[in-house]
Formats: structure tokens, sequence, C-alpha cells
């Protein structure tokens, strides 16, 4: 079990960052929170959980512990694997996650794409004894992209689950964010559009 990665971000992507570990790029699955907190060239250390599969070895790296505990905890329910627990904490805080399923919240867990009402009643009653108190007072969800961030945005809220239709809607209502989100060389902020659109989309 490798229990975090500390290195030079090499790349980043919409959903993945590379890790230059000594000589050796490492790709670690990320939510748009955790991508949003990274620059390239600068040195990073991120908690990670592996997840083994017969054809493949996949690192899944979280903004801290608190994050990458309730992934690993929420995949312990009945039909809850990697991705969709990557999608809960794309859309959710872990403590939002944690009040969802304390207070029986059905209409914010089905806010994540990929889980329905029945799938959210299963989520609360297999974890509702097991995943905690909030660690902190807030509540809200996670806050979270022709031009090229479109595309992007678009097809990593695609990646998340969420049908293009909806993607669409979502790109609109952050679009006018683009002149204040913006990366040191000016360009559009993907991942800070990107978190944004999320956050329209678990409101809705």
């Amino acid at each position: 079990m490798i229990a975090f990665v500390r290195g030079e971000v090499a790349a980043l992507t919409l959903t993945s960052a590379v890790l230059e570990v000594g000589g050796v790029g490492l790709e670690l699955m990320c939510t748009p929170n955790t991508l949003a907190e990274l620059r390239v060239g600068q040195v990073a250390a991120l908690p990670t959980s592996m997840v083994v599969r017969e054809d493949s070895l996949t690192l899944f790296g979280f903004v801290d512990d608190d994050e990458k505990q309730v992934f690993e905890l929420v995949q312990t329910a009945s039909g809850v694997g990697p991705k969709l627990a990557q999608a809960m904490l794309a859309v959710l805080t872990p403590d939002a996650v944690r009040r969802a399923v304390a207070g029986d919240d059905v209409r914010t867990l089905t806010a994540v794409p990929g889980i329905g009402q029945k799938g959210a009643q299963r989520i609360i009653l297999e974890l509702k004894d097991r995943i905690g108190a909030p660690t902190s007072s807030g509540a809200a969800p996670r806050p979270s992209v022709s031009e090229p961030w479109r595309d992007q945005v678009q097809q990593g809220l695609v990646g998340l689950g969420w049908s293009a239709k909806d993607a669409d809607r979502a790109i609109e209502t952050v679009a006018d964010q683009v002149s204040t989100s913006s990366t040191a060389d000016g360009s559009p902020d993907v991942a800070a559009l990107l978190r944004a659109a999320l956050r329209s989309l678990s409101r809705a």
C-alpha cells in the first residue's frame, strides 16, 4: 500500500496529476478540489489510496487524509466503487457526506451523478453507524469550464457522470467567471471553472 506520494508536479489534467518521484512519473487520479491546489513545477505531498484490479493498479490522490478516509469508507457500501466514491468527493466535502448520511439526506446524495434514490438509501443504511460525526460546522457542498476551456470542462463533467445537456447548462452558469478565474499565464483556470460548474449542478 502506498500511503502518500511526495514529489514535483510534472503535469495536470482535468482528472489527474503526475508527480515525479525518484525519476518516475506517478499518475494520481484526483478530484477537481485536489487538482485546484496543485501547480506544475511545485512540490506536493498527497495522501493516496491504491485500487488493485486484475488488469490495473490505480492510485487516487487527495487534498488531505480526511478526504482519503471518506473515499475508502464509502466504498465499503454495496455498489460503491472507486469511481463513484471519487464523484461523491468531487461534489461534496467529506463533512457534507457525513452530514447527509447521519441526517438521512437522500436528496444531497442523489446530487452525485451515479447515485439514485435507492442507492442513496443503501449508502445511508450501511454507513450510518460507521461514518462518524462531521469534523466542522460548515454544511456546504464542495465549491468548485469555439473556447478550449468549454470543451475541457464539458469533458470533465461528462467523465464524472453528468449528461452532456447538464454539462452545457453548467458551463453557461460559470462563463461569466472566466475573466476572474485565470492561471499565472492569463489562461482560464479550468480546474476552478470545473469546480464552479460542479457546484451549480449540485444545487440544481
